[in-house]
């Protein structure tokens, strides 16, 4: 069977067994601080498995995208020297929260295993924790596999968690008899059924979950290549196209000796890891997740390298991994262009790095007595990014050593710091709103059709607890039965209004939906009170409504427009849908030009002017992706999805609000384009009366300014052009003034000569540090035996500078006479602070500083003498 065919079979059989096909998550993990990637399938359900997370069903089938490139879980370096890791991999499951337990789990793994993959019964073999005697008796009794065939393992084999907290629990594994020729891998483990039973926290404590339930992982790789036959993972019809790939940019062939079948297998298996994470929207970058990526990177270019490959190459291969992996995910093709254009970026630019770090490295080489000190091999593999192996290969031409624990250590600091630095926060919603979609007061969303809406309270929060009531000038949340008012979700902010009932008036200023289905009404009491089951009228501001939606159906023909000015590798990186603005990130990576800008907004408006419909379909997800229409990176979509398409100009997966027709936008104008990270642009927009508004201020400001200048508006650039090279005049003579007159204060200095040098003092007023820099130079260039101590009172502020001639430096430190004047005016640290405390301000203190310094001279130059 191909790779594709077991899939579908293993979520097929599980569909058949009364679970719910579920597709895919992300692989960056949704509100979980403790991962930076999905690396296990179920990883989306772990708020299941707590308890904290209702799902409409208790079976739950997937085929999950998975990545292990850190924390416990890291299997990076491991890539390309072994038959099995990968860093990306997908992860066959089946889930049970609170249904099914061992007996039935167990069942249904012999079934498919034996039945449907028709993997012979006396090849297997199964592995329990020495302790879960039930499921060594369902092994042996109920299902009757010799006891020869069940292995008893300890903890470490046979008690799985996810990581260092979280849910956990006894396991069994499944193996299979491959036969004495694929030794020393015979006997291979295919399923892991994990009993989950407890939570760890952490300080290590298990507590038993609300339910126990069942996760079970079958390394889809793994098992394709049981079924195929093959020695390793790598040879599999998913992955051996790739070591294709590898063959041909190389002219290197797989199987010629283990260094290039390792090479070859690491570009295979990071192709595959950086599509799949880059268009899952994490990009390459110095910090966090991007920084894992950006390492996958370069490890794959490093390994090119080693084939004789240097420029850059992991870019073409993208095709190839979305062409194989398209099937099942389909939205790949939407990201192809865009996963090209950021990984060739990131490939010249490691490039050019190798090229700035190589004269280093071979400076360092030249330097180096015998050994390479780890700093300085970090120094090139952190900052320069330079491979280790090719510095191993370097240092042995010159017959050096490399301190590798040294090198380690380094290392090692530098995670801790970078997880330090790694921090997610996660907003995490009440208890209260958990209990009440337990409870079932949900609401019902009609704003898509209606703006006022006739309802029941269903319930009534505050302070994070339930009440019955709400009164007059309290502030609270009101749940209700339906709603015309929108959630804030998807960029959209959520709709403000009033909730009116005979008695009483509440003013909503926000809306949102902390827990799927439940929406809390945000505000306070204006007038009266309202309970609980109380009849009330909800109503929308509708004029509000319709700025956002002008702003929201904008921002989709604003997001087609970009793909179609800059081209495809443009996707949207987040969004801010308001009523008086919209905010629109982007991923591109260059700042656009006037005339890519004047080209954007000619495009959406337009498209405005065509007055075309919006037109809004339900469908299934997959059917939404194969019909072209785009998802964006960090939405969560559910199996039934909207699609909003404007004509053939704009196609896109939303739950939001919009206009009916084009038309009803008005006008777009784009206020700003500006920067927001490596790789992400950001355009602030505005439409309708906004936009017209802020055409008028423009024009307001225009006007204004050609009155003050005297001008006409069209002359107004020519104008300022002049002004500001007047202004520039001025400013070159206003330096040249007041060095004159800093170089004039040399005369009013107080000179002083203290055996062969000569001290100079001096107070100024108005002078900043630059200018006391410009007349210490001045001095020292025609003295060469010159100490200067010079203060400058600015803005109820002093500066103070100690300098001394070039030559004089083998004999006096400015450092330590700076710390006798601090000691002078009682200070300890010698900094201005310390010198304000010390009285620098009077008289006395200054003349005390400067005496304390002078016989600091003295008696230092008498020891130097001496």
């Amino acid at each position: 069977m191909t790779g594709h065919e077991i899939r579908e079979l293993f979520l097929s059989f599980f569909e058949k067994k009364g679970h719910t096909r579920v597709k895919s998550a992300s692989l960056v993990p949704e509100k979980d601080p403790t991962l930076l990637f999905v690396n296990a399938g179920m990883v989306p359900f772990k708020d299941v498995f707590l308890g904290t997370e209702k799902r409409p069903y208790k079976r739950a089938v997937s085929c999950q995208k998975c990545l292990r490139v850190s924390g416990k879980h890291n299997d990076l370096e491991s890539v390309g020297f072994t038959s099995r890791h990968h860093t990306f991999f997908e992860m066959l499951g089946n889930f049970s929260f609170g249904d099914y337990f061992k007996k039935e789990a167990i069942e249904y793994a012999w079934e498919f295993v034996t039945e449907h993959l028709n993997i012979k019964k006396d090849r297997i073999y199964v592995s329990v924790y020495r302790e879960d005697e039930e499921a060594y008796r369902i092994w042996k009794d109920h299902i009757g596999l010799p006891e020869e065939r069940i292995w008893k393992m300890g903890e470490e084999d046979n008690f799985w968690q996810m990581g260092d907290t979280g849910p956990c629990g006894p396991c069994s594994e499944i193996y299979v008899d491959r036969g004495p020729e694929y030794e020393p891998e015979r006997y291979l483990e295919i399923w892991n059924l994990v009993f989950m039973q407890y939570n760890r926290d952490a300080k290590g404590n298990l507590t038993p979950l609300p339910n126990p339930n069942i996760d079970t992982g079958m390394g889809l790789e793994r098992i394709a290549s049981v079924l195929q036959g093959t020695k390793t993972n790598y040879e599999i019809d998913l992955i051996r196209p790739l070591i294709a790939f590898g063959e041909d940019i190389s002219g290197r062939a797989y199987g010629e000796s283990y260094e290039t079948d390792s090479a070859l297998r690491v570009i295979a298996d990071h192709l595959r890891a950086l599509t799949f994470a880059i268009g899952d929207g994490v990009l390459p970058s110095n910090a966090g997740r991007g920084y894992v990526i950006r390492r996958i990177l370069r490890r794959a270019m490093r390994f090119g390298y080693k084939l004789g490959v240097y420029e850059p190459f992991l870019y073409k291969g993208i095709d190839l991994v979305v062409d194989i992996m398209k099937e099942p995910y389909p939205d790949l093709l939407q990201v192809k262009s865009f996963v090209k254009s950021v990984v060739r970026g990131e490939e010249e630019r490691f490039i050019n790095t190798l090229r700035r770090g190589m004269p280093y490295a071979e400076e360092v080489l030249q330097k180096s007595d015998g050994i390479l000190t780890g700093s300085m091999i970090f120094t090139l593999y952190d900052t320069y990014g330079f491979p280790l192996d090719l510095l191993e290969d370097m240092a042995r031409e010159k017959g050096l050593k490399l301190d590798m624990d040294g090198f380690q250590r380094e290392l090692e600091n530098q995670r801790e710091r970078a997880r330090k630095h790694f921090k997610i926060e996660v907003e995490k919603a009440s208890p209260v709103y958990q209990h009440l979609k337990e409870l079932g007061k949900t609401s019902t969303f009609l704003g898509y059709e209606e703006t006022k809406v006739y309802t029941e309270v269903i319930a009534i929060v505050k302070d994070g607890s339930l009440f019955s009531e709400i009164q007059e000038g309290c502030r609270g949340e009101i749940f209700l039965k339906e709603t015309p008012f929108y959630a804030e979700r998807g960029g959209q902010i959520g709709d403000t209004g009033v909730i009116e009932a005979d008695g009483g008036l509440f003013f909503v200023e926000d809306t949102k939906s902390p827990v799927e289905g439940v929406i809390a009404h945000k505000g306070y009491m204006v007038k009266g009170s309202i309970r609980v089951g109380d009849r009330v009228l909800a109503r929308i501001e509708e004029e509000r409504r319709e700025d956002i939606k002008r702003n929201h159906t904008a921002t989709h023909l604003l997001h087609s427009a970009l793909r179609e000015v800059l081209g495809d590798h443009v996707r949207q990186a987040g969004s801010l849908v308001a009523d008086q603005y919209l905010r629109f990130d982007f991923t591109h990576f260059q700042p656009l030009s006037e005339d890519e800008v004047k080209k954007v907004e000619e495009l959406v408006n337009q498209q405005i002017m065509k007055n075309q419909p919006v037109v809004v379909e339900e469908m299934d997800y997959q059917s939404a992706i194969k019909s072209g229409a785009i998802a964006i990176f960090e939405e969560k979509y559910g199996d039934r999805v909207r699609v909003l398409s404007v004509g053939d100009f704009s196609k896109e997966l939303c739950g939001g609000t919009h206009v009916k027709r084009t038309g009803d936008i008005g006008y777009f104008k784009v206020i700003s384009e500006s920067s927001v990270g490596a790789g992400i642009r950001r355009i602030v927009a505005k439409t309708g009366r906004w936009a017209v508004e802020h055409a008028f201020n423009e024009r307001k400001i225009l006007l204004e300014a050609s009155r003050l200048l005297g001008v006409s508006p069209e002359s107004l650039p020519e104008a300022i052009s002049k002004l500001m090279d007047n202004l520039r005049e001025k400013e070159k003579e206003m330096v040249k003034l007041k060095e004159k007159l800093l170089t004039g204060g040399v005369s009013s200095l107080k000179e002083e000569k203290l055996g062969d040098v000569n001290f100079y003092f001096g107070l100024f007023e108005e002078a900043d540090p630059k200018e006391m820099l410009t007349l210490a130079d001045n001095i020292r260039n025609r003295d060469n035996r010159a100490v200067l101590f010079l203060i400058s009172k600015r803005n109820e502020k002093l500066s103070f500078l100690l300098a001394l001639s070039r030559p004089l430096t083998s004999k006096l430190s400015a450092k330590e006479l700076m710390k006798i004047v601090s000691e002078y005016l009682g200070g300890g640290g010698g900094g201005r602070d310390d010198m304000v405390q010390g009285g620098l301000n009077t008289l006395e203190g200054l003349q005390n500083a400067v005496e304390g310094l002078k016989s600091a001279i003295i008696d230092r130059l008498t020891e130097v003498k001496a």
